[in-house]
């Protein structure tokens, strides 16, 4: 009987092992599919927030270009204010477009390109 139990005693043990190691490899590769996901490529993040919310600059936000989001949030709100008085009937589109116009070229490009580009190399604008 004592065999039996020992057998079995280094049959769960090496199953403990198997399942260890299994586990490992499976978080392991979790860790690299969220890496993917929006880690440190916001690629498609940035490009859907540009072209949705492009005039108030949420995508220049998204990628850490705090000073050029604050101008495209400050220009829109100006804007909107002077539609009151005619003129920013005029200007309020210009935020818009120059989001529309970087959503799409942020989603045009590859992704290695959008990484070096716009978050190693951090070009601000288009």
């Amino acid at each position: 009987m004592s065999e039996e139990k020992k057998d079995l005693g280094d049959q769960a043990e090496e199953a403990g092992k198997d399942f260890k190691e299994e586990a490992k490899k499976t978080a392991d590769e979790f860790k690299e599919g969220l890496k993917d996901v929006g880690g440190d490529n916001k690629k498609i993040l940035a490009g859907i927030l540009a072209i949705l919310l492009g005039s108030l600059g949420v995508h220049k936000f998204i990628l850490g270009y705090n000073k050029e989001g604050f101008i495209l949030l400050g220009f829109s709100i100006v804007a909107y204010i002077l539609v009151c008085f005619v003129i920013g009937a005029f200007l309020a589109w210009i935020p818009g477009i120059i989001g529309l116009i970087e959503g799409i070229i942020y989603l045009t490009k590859s992704d290695e390109e959008f990484y070096n580009t716009y978050q190693v190399g951090k070009k601000p604008w288009f």
